[in-house]
């Protein structure tokens, strides 16, 4: 999805099928007490949710085949209305202040226990999402540490970050990498020999801090404080060699105007993608090094969503083996449909960077959800890191 706000209308109102679930107390219009499940509730307590005409979507960036969006308003006949961010930092708060405006947003796995805590969400309704049984359960195993019993996060897509470097880079080094190649971005002995190439450090403090933690062979949530301080240092060192801090990669990494980044997968393969569409001879390689970070995005209807029947539709809508097909193949991404990995491009299903293999995921790691102390102390340090300042 670009930055630019999709809005798509339409002039009839939806009229809500559905075949009962539990109600929510965090839901706007709920007046029942919710049950622990989402399974066997009543067929009132599901009529019960509010018929509206309207969807509003806060997501990724790049993160669907726009029209997918658009086939469902038309579809439904609603007027969907979708915006984007580019971190979790930006979508935390303004979901942590109970009035997000929004009915769907999509978090990711390290961030999902400190909202739900806050009461930030209202349960789904798993009987109003018939294509649930599509996803991995693998995915809602995993998801369970961050959401027990599953109440609340609907998986969308998995993946990993990683890093990638271009024909220039691997070049400038003699075109032979090192064994652990997460030095290409941590040691100075390789980042002096890519500066002038253009090094771009991923503009998140919650996804580089475990990254570096890892490195180092430390907790990736950072329970000692010192642990994050030595990681800082591991940045500071290779400070100087940074070219910018990018929230979102595509665009310059696909152009050639930086050589090594940080990123997710999915990123960092569709930046590769739109570089040979254009055939440049940027040449970018996404890396597969031990101790990638693992992890799940997924769907959540925030406490003051207003239209939690249409939400419920889309998230349905997203499981779907088609259109989960078409929105992987458009980002790059692993879906948690599994049937839509049949219906994917298969060349990208090969892809480690876009769904790991099992010795991939012994090497790595589950991206953690850092404690408040450990939350604020790494993001101190990013600011500071980004002023160059100690």
């Amino acid at each position: 999805m670009t930055k630019a706000q999709l809005l798509m209308s339409a002039c009839l109102g939806l009229a809500l099928t559905a075949c009962g679930g539990s109600n929510n107390a965090a839901a706007p219009a709920a007046s029942q007490t919710p049950a622990a499940s989402a399974e066997g509730a009543s067929d009132t307590a599901a009529v019960s949710l509010p018929e509206t005409d309207s969807l509003n979507i806060y997501n990724w960036s790049n993160y669907v085949d726009e029209s997918t969006v658009t086939d469902f308003a038309d579809a439904h006949n609603i007027k969907l209305n979708y915006d984007v961010y580019e971190n979790n930092e930006t979508l935390e708060a303004k979901v942590l202040t109970g009035n997000s405006g929004y009915d769907l947003v999509v978090p990711g796995i390290a961030f999902l226990p400190r909202q739900i805590n806050a009461g930030a969400y209202q349960k789904v309704h798993k009987d109003l999402i018939p294509n649930y049984k599509n996803i991995d359960p693998e995915l809602l195993k995993m998801l369970e540490e961050a959401d027990p019993g599953n109440q609340y996060a609907v998986p969308y897509f998995s993946g990993v970050n990683t890093l990638a470097i271009t024909a220039k880079g691997k070049e400038l080094l003699g075109g032979s990498l090192p064994e652990n190649e997460w030095d290409l971005l941590f040691k100075p002995e390789y980042t002096n020999k890519l500066k002038s190439c253009g090094i771009a450090l991923w503009d998140t403090p919650s996804e580089m801090f475990p990254i570096v933690l890892n490195y180092l062979g430390k907790d990736p949530k950072g329970s000692n404080l010192d642990d994050i301080k030595e990681a800082a240092q591991v940045l500071e060192a290779i400070r100087p060699d940074v070219k910018r801090f990018s929230p979102s990669i595509i665009d310059e990494l696909a152009r050639g105007d930086v050589c090594l980044a940080a990123g997710n997968g999915g990123d960092l393969n569709m930046a590769k993608a739109r570089s040979e569409e254009v055939k440049s001879n940027v040449g970018i390689d996404v890396l597969t090094p031990k101790g990638m970070g693992f992890w799940i995005e997924a769907w959540l209807i925030p406490a003051d969503a207003k239209n939690v029947a249409n939400a419920h539709k889309y998230i349905n809508n997203t499981l779907d083996a088609d259109v989960a097909a078409k929105n992987g193949n458009a980002v790059t991404f692993a879906p948690a449909s599994m049937p839509a990995r049949e219906k994917m491009d298969q060349q990208l299903v090969t892809v480690r960077s876009i769904f790991p293999n099992a010795e991939d995921m012994q090497a790595g790691f589950v991206m953690p959800q850092m404690g408040d102390d450990a939350k604020k102390l790494s993001v101190n340090l990013w600011q500071k890191l980004k002023v160059g300042s100690n």
